[in-house]
């Protein structure tokens, strides 16, 4: 497993600007993920480059001024911004004499933390497995050494081809036990199209406030917090609207910029809510300044999983804290496609249940047309 920085954890942040439009941002979504993992800041470390050092990343001068800082700070750990190679990490390691970790080995401690359900701990750690995989490949040199060993190798294999191979088995075995997982889920869902219910599942930039969302509509007691993936286990909840029968609703995992690949893959199983969903509430924090590129990263990750053909309504979240009032948008066809409300406070939240009753009696026009035009292709007289 990846080692995690764990409690007791205080670091020095470094943030390279290579011409991004988001650089700022970027910065500060590393500063809440870092607190999002219970550690400590104690300084930041800017740079301008045109692209990565190949052997430090930020560059010789640059590395030794994130050394001086760790010094200066007292940290036992350093945080990149950005994703480093096993060679780039190693290397930083020797230099600065403590731990250095990048992005994505923030993001999955922090997944390591929050998963609560068995399907969601075994995601993280099939996630964490084929990250570590990488690291194996190259980054560990000293593993590459003859070792023998009483009943797990045969003669002359190395360490580094041992650790291959038995992470390979774990990851294996996990993937087939998310695999019966997913099949589980598929039988549910089957249940719910049978009983032609609307599925709706919500989808959104992480703390976004899906989940203050999906209690306000469900009643339910999801957890929420103001902080960075709070939600990692999807949750599902039936509930009835007006005029539009019952509702299924499911709260998904937050996406984010730069999601790592290890990660979308590992949570396939539970985005999969997403993509067998009728209707997605795309939500989004109208108060937050790079709201377009949120939507943006939460569509192209839509996309990588198959959801991005499936019928979007976009709920303008937090309209509380810039003062805007609830409202309703619809498209070139009549349909509603926006609307502005506050989980928080409850404002916009009678039209977000009439836009939901308005999908749901068109989600059932169309399955009794469905059942209509299959009974005409195959003859049968429903008279």
């Amino acid at each position: 497993m990846i080692e995690r920085p764990g409690s007791g954890d205080a670091a020095v942040l470094v943030s390279l600007d290579f011409g991004d439009t988001d650089y700022e941002e970027s910065l500060e979504e590393l500063q809440r993920l870092t607190e999002s993992a219970g550690v400590g800041i104690l300084g930041i470390v800017r740079g301008k480059r045109s692209r990565p050092d190949a052997a430090l990343f930020a560059g010789s001068g640059k590395a030794d001024e994130i050394g001086e800082s760790v010094i200066a700070n007292e940290a036992n750990l350093v945080i990149f911004n950005h994703e480093l190679s096993p060679a780039q990490q190693r290397n930083l390691e020797q230099r600065m004499n403590c731990r250095v970790i990048d992005r994505t080995s923030l993001i999955l401690d922090i997944f390591a933390q929050r998963a609560q359900s068995h399907e969601g701990k075994l995601q993280v750690e099939l996630a964490q497995l084929e990250h570590l995989a990488t690291r194996l490949v190259r980054g560990w040199t000293h593993l590459e050494r003859q070792k023998g060993g009483i009943g797990l190798r045969g003669p002359g294999e190395t360490q580094l081809e041992t650790d291959r191979r038995l992470l390979g088995k774990r990851v294996k075995l996990l993937k087939e036990k998310l695999a019966k997982l997913g099949r589980q889920r598929c039988v549910q869902r089957r249940a719910r199209v049978r009983a032609n219910v609307l599925s709706v599942s919500i989808v959104g930039y992480t703390n976004a406030g899906k989940s203050t969302l999906f209690n306000r509509l469900t009643h339910a007691k999801a957890y929420v917090a103001d902080q960075l993936f709070a939600t990692l286990d999807t949750t599902s909840r039936k509930f009835f609207v007006a005029d539009g029968g019952s509702v299924v609703l499911s709260d998904t995992v937050g996406f984010i910029k730069h999601l790592p690949h290890t990660l979308v893959a590992a949570f396939r199983a539970t985005l999969e809510e997403a993509v067998a969903a009728d209707l997605l509430l795309h939500v989004v924090d109208a108060s937050s300044p790079g709201r377009d590129q949120q939507i943006e990263e939460v569509n192209k990750v839509l996309a990588e999983i198959g959801a991005d053909h499936i019928p979007q309504l976009m709920v303008l979240n937090k309209i509380d804290v810039n003062g805007l009032a609830p409202g309703v948008e619809r498209d070139e066809y009549g349909r509603i496609s926006r609307i502005w409300v506050s989980a928080r406070t409850g404002e916009g939240f009678d039209l977000l249940r009439e836009a939901l009753a308005e999908y749901s009696r068109q989600h059932q026009a169309e399955a009794v047309r469905a059942v209509v035009q299959a009974s005409v292709d195959t003859g049968f007289n429903l008279n």
